[in-house]
């Protein structure tokens, strides 16, 4: 089976078509980062001799000076690798998992501490379904932390409007955050990926990026085009 996350050539080249979400960025290591922690263990090397920085003589502070960069360096490898694992721990979904009504409470209800859910509620042969699940299965892989699910309508809740499909609910810890329902709410069969990422990110179901509605910039950037267009008239 294809591990969308698995460093290799195919992948690149299903990253390059748009058919695979691109890699998430590792944590970024800023200047900032390694000089605060260069200066805690200067500090921490000091305090340790008993001495303060400004009562050490040239031999002392050269001494600390041969040992400080290795110290830094074990010190942002354990910590690195304390990240790691921490997402690693989170980070146990990556696709879209379907279920049915008897699933629902193990699934959704229970699902656990700090534990975010989207669920789709969908039917076959409805347009605006399926591109929701072609969605779903790709920000499921971008954001691993998160469970996807999606079942049957008629399955999954008893006497379900079916007008009131595609439907997208938002759960945290078991309590329901957001609920889409409809077309409407889903913003029809136009609507892009970016866009849903963005919607799940406003509910705060994924770690998104996206922090603007790309929607109102797409009609931002019409409105100015066509006042431009009237000016030239």
């Amino acid at each position: 089976m294809l591990d969308p996350n698995e460093d290799t050539e195919w992948n690149d080249i299903l990253r390059s078509k748009g058919i695979l979400p691109p890699k998430e960025k590792e944590a970024e290591i800023t200047e900032d980062t390694i000089v605060s922690m260069l200066e805690q263990t200067i500090e921490q090397k000091a305090g340790n001799s008993g001495k303060k920085l400004d009562e050490m003589n040239l031999d002392e502070l050269d001494e600390l000076e041969d040992s400080e960069d290795e110290a830094v360096l074990e010190e942002f490898r354990r910590k690195r690798i304390a990240e790691i694992k921490e997402f690693a721990s989170r980070a146990k979904y990556g696709s879209v998992r379907e279920i049915s009504g008897q699933d629902y409470v193990d699934e959704v209800t229970k699902a656990g501490e700090g534990v975010n859910v989207v669920l789709h509620l969908y039917k076959a042969g409805i347009p605006h379904c399926s591109l929701i699940n072609e969605y779903m299965t790709q920000l499921a892989a971008k954001f691993p932390t998160t469970k996807f699910l999606r079942a049957v309508f008629s399955t999954c809740i008893p006497n379900f409007p079916e007008k009131n499909l595609p439907s997208v609910f938002c759960y945290f810890e078991g309590a329901i955050r957001k609920q889409f329902l409809g077309s409407q709410e889903l913003r029809g069969t136009n609507l892009t990926l970016e866009e849903f990422e963005y919607l799940l990110g406003q509910v705060g179901s994924i770690p998104t990026d996206i922090t603007e509605d790309p929607h109102r910039a797409i009609k931002d950037k019409m409105f100015s085009d066509l006042a431009n267009d009237h000016n030239d008239w």
